[in-house]
This record gives structure tokens, sequence and C-alpha cells, in this order.
């Protein structure tokens, strides 16, 4: 597969550099690149980003990750691999994600959870990580990025 044109965000000048500022804002949140790494990895699957998938595996095993984690995103709910604070990320990143899928889908409980677990700071930096992931997923499977492809 070839994609149909090159990325926008190398395209248009300054694009890449908001892109990477938004990255060392989410690293600068306080949590675990593992973790922001795992949330990319399961919005990338839940919008079929072949590219983002296969940079999110890439970057995951780069962060530490482990194969059977990482075999294991896709079914997370039913996964002991997982523990309290990033089932609380990964159920956020699925409900941030499936907006369309029901009105009010990042309920009050759920927001809850994931407080329990992350200060202010860290539930920024992973809302960032969801959002742009999801920015990207968008791009890529318009312009039919091939998964592997390095740019930026």
């Amino acid at each position: 597969m070839q994609a149909r044109m090159t990325n926008p965000a190398m395209v248009l000048p300054h694009a890449m550099e908001a892109v990477q500022s938004l990255y060392k804002a989410m690293s600068s949140g306080g949590v675990a690149q593992r973790t922001l790494e795992l949330v990319h990895l399961r919005a990338s699957q839940i919008n079929g980003c072949s590219a983002c998938v296969h940079a999110g595996v890439t970057e995951a095993t780069k962060a530490g990750e482990s194969a059977d984690r990482l075999f294991a995103v896709a079914a997370w709910y039913e996964s002991p691999l997982f523990d309290d604070a990033e089932r609380a990320a990964l159920a956020l990143t699925e409900a941030a994600t499936r907006l369309c899928d029901r009105p009010g889908s990042v309920t009050d409980e759920l927001w809850e959870a994931a407080s329990r677990h992350y200060d202010e700071r860290q539930l920024a930096a992973i809302i960032l990580m969801i959002a742009t992931t999801n920015f990207f997923n968008r791009i890529n499977t318009t312009i039919r990025e091939p998964a592997g492809t390095t740019w930026g």
C-alpha cells in the first residue's frame, strides 16, 4: 500500500513542531511512558489505524512493554496483565475514542476511577495522548499511511 499523499504534518509548515510540543508536554505529565504507549495503541486499535498500531507496538516495546501485554491490549478488560491504574487509563481511552458510540461516554464513574489513580497533570497527559492519537489516526487512515512508515 502506498500513501495517497505526504503526511499533512510534514506538508504544512510548523505542524510537526506543534505535534512535537504536544508530545513533550505529555511526557512531562508524570505518567509512565509505558502507560502512554498502551493508551496510544488501544486508541489506534479501535480506530483501525495500521500505521499507528505499528508505531504503538514499536514505541511501547522501546519503553519496555512486554509482548504478552501488547498482545493483550485489545482484550485488556478481560486480561489479568494490567493493574488498576492502567485499566482506568485504558477505559478512559476507549470512552474518549468512541464518542460517537453513545452520548456521554466519558461517564462520571469512569472519570472518578481514573482520578483515583492519576492527578490532574497525569490526567492531562493521558487526555492529550488520547486526543493526539485520535488526531493521527484520522490523518493516517484518510491518506492511507502504510504501517511502518517513519517520518518526523
